[in-house]
């Protein structure tokens, strides 16, 4: 594949990226990490071939979570103008390929547009040989969170039932949706409910959520899972092994496979033709 270092980009694109799917929430703690990791897996599971993208600009911790040592991180790639391809490691126990972000780089959190744009478009250049991108995006609201998700073709947003989780997430959803309407354009969100007692309480926590988009932002936001709260994954993530690997049958696990089902359903399927060996 022939591409252009990220340097290069002096016009860069800021269309939606179409096979790329964003996990954002508006605070940490609510398992974002974990759901980019494990939506991931099981996409790769029903066969596109996938790329996770550790986007959390300055707190990454994908590796960590996996137990792995990448030899390039998205912060060298960027530091000597490379092409984020030269990042991309497979991880052949999840059945994905990865680009493992730097934590601790607050100079990353704070890049300046120009460079944004400039990795989209490297993002956009390393990511038309997978079916599905999943870029891990940072909590918070700040610009590159929000300018990432913008590039997505479309945006989970992760949260839990504690009430600040819900008012920042409502919080996220009211930025990303501005900043579309500011560039006359749009923004596909989609509403996780992670660590639910149970379905029923996840359903409650999205309605609290949706009644408030509909009510201020005049926006209904489908809800797109329940992932229910699982010991199982707490021991998953402290043996740094990904849940579908280490417990496949277990009740989070059965909710990640059918979100990855769903976010096929909305996405529209295979958006590009390109698999695992193709």
């Amino acid at each position: 594949m022939n591409e252009s270092p990220v340097r290069s980009a002096t016009t860069p694109s800021d269309d939606p990226i179409a096979n790329v799917i964003a996990v954002a929430s508006g605070k940490g703690g609510v398992g974002k990490t974990w759901l980019s990791i494990s939506l991931a897996q099981a996409l790769a599971k029903l066969g596109q071939r996938v790329l996770l993208f550790d986007g959390d600009l300055g707190l990454a911790n994908v590796d960590v979570q996996l137990g792995i040592q990448p030899g390039m991180d998205l912060g060298t790639a960027l530091e000597r103008h490379l092409p984020l391809s030269r990042a991309v490691i497979n991880y052949p126990s999840g059945g994905f390929d990865l680009i493992a972000g730097r934590s601790g780089s607050g100079s990353l959190a704070s890049m300046p547009i120009n460079r944004l744009q400039a990795l989209a478009q490297g993002l956009r250049a390393v990511g038309e040989s997978y079916g599905r991108v999943v870029v891990d995006l940072g909590a918070g609201i700040e610009r590159p969170v929000r300018y990432l998700a913008s590039r997505a073709g479309f945006c989970l947003v992760v949260t839990t039932d504690e009430p600040t989780a819900l008012t920042d997430a409502y919080a996220l959803i009211k930025m990303v949706t501005l900043d579309a309407q500011e560039q006359h354009k749009d923004t596909p969100l989609g509403v996780v409910v992670n660590m639910a007692a149970s379905r029923e309480i996840g359903q409650r926590t999205y309605e609290t959520l949706s009644k408030a988009c509909e009510r201020f932002l005049k926006r209904r936001i489908p809800l797109l899972g329940v992932i229910r709260r699982d010991p199982k994954v707490r021991d998953a993530i402290s043996t740094q092994t990904p849940l579908l690997v280490r417990h496949p049958s277990s009740p989070a696990a059965l909710d990640i496979e059918a979100l990855a089902r769903k976010v096929q359903e909305v996405t529209g399927g295979e958006l590009t033709p390109a698999r695992r060996g193709a």
